[in-house]
């Protein structure tokens, strides 16, 4: 299989092609990659050619996808790790501890691995320090030391990497962290999620107190029901934090004899102990779909069942092949063997089959090909424990009583209490934005499809323009099978017209057969009403979901890419206007604002310690909709060492902020930038970077325009703080890698349907 679109291949060549130091190919092509992954994973088979020639017919079609990292560092000897993400070890309450495990999150960052952690350890504001005479400052203040740690290693060049904080509903500084959010300028290296537990759940409806405590000393007792409205009023207008249904977790957990889980990765997907690392891959069902839109269409149940059995295989060995930036981490693995395999494709095989995605149908046939996934993969594991060993910690007696163990059929209880079983848990569902596209656009893990398609305004070398179709992976089925059509069939329903009641349904159904957990975001109408808005959270427990991440567009979030209004509602058609000379792509959010003979404006001046000479900035304004908002910004200097880059500088916010809608990023990307060299002092404060001094400045003269509201006032109310007024104008959320308007919420990340840069990756 090579890619078919351009994206699939601008993807392969920037995060999966092997290439040599001087960026010269060593993968010449797609099939090079599947080949070099097929070879490393079969390398500790008893027979390696064997394996490898399984392996490579699993993958040239991307009927299996290992996760991202496995495909662009299996084979290459650098020193990379093959997992994901990682939930780190549990913080002591202690400064030593403190800052052992932040040097131990840096190290594991370094490598791109994601973290989790669990800061319900850590004393509450205000607790006594023993033996200092001093009081805690808490979890958050501690929460902002790693949000810097992580700010430092991106801006060192290393990939983004992603945090999941999370917190138990009854720890005393429970209300400040579902609060820390409200301000975008905190945190935002972080993904946040509340700890609830079956206690507080039933305090709820009944409408009962509940004590915030720590070390089983109570501090203060509210209204369950008053904190449970708490974190529904804070999700449903900024998205954030999540909810993890901690105790449902770990009663459902097959080592629950042996670890206690309080934290998950960035996604949510794996929720893991401390140094619990999870490795992932995914059923492509969208490529097993046989007779596609036709009356007969299916999936081959012994076909699925033979790609599940290698492709357990596959994750398994990758156990014994990855490095690790932990020695605990490859300890952690090694003695439990954890997979993650899951399915990607979900709804295009949906489509393809007829079958609108919510309905009773798809959950039928969803509940068939999870079936065949779950009992295939714990028989294959329960047989490579016989040919293999099983994992370290298998204790048969204490195993069999798993509730997920007993929901198994007879015959697979029976081999697991004979030989044992490979791998200790199985089953997951991952975001798979990135891979997904390489599979030339296919839909993300068992999320609805996002749009079927959307175009491309692409320049060419001679200067003419054209403009080409990119689209959905069973759509584009269709389009070859039917040629031209007018309006689409009703199994044709995106994300956007599904009800969220049709997103609850599929993940509860998916849920039954996955171990682990689910990655995956309910996309809200804006204008639902609060009431319904929270009865979802109700139903995801009701329904027995491990957790529950919803995504609604608002003044603060923003909303995702907008469909066509000029379209009809079925065909959801995204347009994005691209701009692209050969293979780089420059995507404008929207025509560029034309500048007035005059504006107004103001001149700043700096003086930055290392610099000999002052560096003036100035920024001029325009008006729009009423509302001023900055339009350019020129930065002078008669120090020439600057010269370059603050022209450049100046010419990329310029046209930033002539595309208009919500340009505070801009404010935020520069005060992240930090100089490996150190910082200055300035007006009583650390500034970490020049750049950083620049987006201050910018920051201060956006608040003094009343474009952004003043955040240093923490006593205001959240509509007084920082905050884009003329946010409604924003139609677009922006990547921060290509500049695209192009960033959709899936899966609970953030993915660019451009360039394919994930949040999470």
């Amino acid at each position: 299989m090579e890619p078919n679109t351009d994206i699939a291949k601008k993807i392969w060549s920037e995060k999966y092609q092997f290439k040599s130091p001087d960026g010269s190919p060593i993968d010449e092509t797609l099939d090079d990659t599947w080949r070099r992954v097929a070879k490393t994973l079969a390398s500790v088979e008893k027979e390696p050619p064997l394996a490898e020639k399984k392996f490579y017919e699993a993958l040239k079609e991307a009927q299996f996808l290992p996760a991202g990292r496995i495909i662009a560092g299996a084979g290459t000897e650098r020193s990379v790790t093959l997992f994901n993400c990682f939930v780190m070890g549990e913080i002591a309450d202690d400064m030593s501890g403190i800052f052992s495990g932040l040097r131990e999150a840096a190290l594991t960052m370094q490598q791109g691995g994601g973290i989790g952690y669990d800061f319900s350890t850590l004393r509450p504001k205000g607790a006594p320090v023993h033996g200092v005479g001093a009081d805690a400052s808490g979890p958050l203040s501690f929460m902002n030391v790693w949000d810097a740690m992580c700010r430092t290693i991106m801006s060192a060049g290393s990939r983004r990497g992603a945090m999941m904080a999370t917190l138990r509903c009854d720890h005393p500084d429970i209300e400040e962290f579902i609060e820390a959010k409200r301000d975008p300028a905190l945190l935002r290296m972080f993904n946040l999620s509340v700890l609830i537990t079956d206690k507080f759940m039933e305090a709820v409806r009944n409408n009962n107190s509940w004590d915030l405590l720590f070390e089983e000393k109570i501090f203060r007792t509210i209204s369950a029901r008053e904190l449970w409205n708490k974190i529904m009023h804070s999700t449903y207008e900024f998205a954030e934090p999540g909810v993890i249904f901690i105790d449902r977790i770990n009663n459902l957990n097959n080592l629950s004899y042996c670890e206690q889980i309080s934290a998950t990765n960035p996604c949510g997907e794996q929720p893991l102990p401390p140094y619990g690392a999870c490795l992932l891959g995914s059923i492509n069902l969208a490529k097993l779909i046989k007779q596609p839109f036709e009356v007969d269409a299916h999936i081959d149940l012994k076909e699925l069942s033979e790609l599940v059995r290698t492709s357990v295989r596959m994750l398994d060995n990758v156990i014994d092949i990855s490095r690790f930036p932990l020695t605990a981490q490859k300890e952690e693995a090694q003695k439990k063997r954890r997979i993650g395999l899951g399915v990607t494709g979900l709804a295009d095989a949906l489509i393809m089959c007829g079958v609108r995605y919510g309905s009773s149908e798809a959950v039928d046939l969803t509940d068939t090909w999870m079936k065949n996934l779950r009992d295939t993969a714990y028989r294959e594991s329960s047989q490579l424990a016989k040919e293999k060993g099983a994992f370290q910690l298998f204790d048969a007696e204490a195993y069999m009583k798993s509730p997920n163990i007993k929901m198994l059929p007879e015959d697979i209880q029976k081999d697991i209490k004979e030989f044992g079983i490979r791998n200790a848990l199985l089953t997951s569902i991952a975001p798979t934005g990135t891979i997904s596209l390489l599979a030339d656009n296919v839909s993300s893990g068992v999320e609805p499809v996002f749009a079927f398609n959307y175009e491309r305004t692409v320049l060419r070398p001679d200067g003419s323009k054209s403009i080409e179709p990119v689209h959905d992976y069973a759509y584009q089925i269709y389009l070859n099978l039917k040629g031209d059509i007018k309006s689409l069939p009703g199994e044709f329903v995106s994300a956007h017209s599904l009800r969220p009641e049709d997103h609850l349904v599929m993940q509860s159904t998916v849920q039954k057969y996955i171990d682990s957990s689910i990655s995956k975001t309910i996309n809200c109408p804006e204008n639902i009403s609060f009431e319904d808005f929270e009865n979802i959270y109700q139903q995801a427990y009701d329904l027995g979901c491990k957790g529950c991440t919803t995504y609604r567009p608002n003044k603060i979030t923003g909303s995702v890419l907008s469909t066509s209004s000029d379209m009809s509602e079925k065909e959801h058609s995204v347009s994005i206007n691209t701009s692209s000379h050969e293979d780089d792509n420059i995507i404008s959010i929207s025509a560029p604002l034309d500048r007035p003979a005059g504006l107004d404006g103001k001149t700043y001046k700096i003086k930055w310690p290392e610099s000999d000479h002052a560096i003036y900035i100035t920024l001029n304004d325009i008006i729009q909709g009423g509302r001023r908002r900055p339009f350019e910004i020129f930065i002078n200097s008669k120090n020439m060492e600057h010269f370059a880059w603050t022209v450049a500088l100046t010419r990329m916010i310029s046209a930033v902020f002539r595309r208009g809608g919500d340009v505070s990023f801009v404010v935020e990307e520069l005060k992240a930038v930090f100089d490996p060299r150190g910082g200055a002092w300035m007006d009583k404060r650390y500034v970490p970077s020049l750049l950083a001094a620049i987006g201050g400045v910018i920051e201060e003269h956006m608040i003094d325009i009343g474009f952004l509201k003043d955040s240093d006032n923490f006593e205001l109310e959240f509509n007084d703080k920082k905050q884009v007024v003329n946010a409604e104008e924003a139609n677009f959320s922006q990547c921060p890698q290509c500049g695209s308007a192009s960033m959709i919420r899936q899966e609970g990340c953030d993915l660019c349907s451009s360039c394919g840069y994930s949040k999470c990756n």
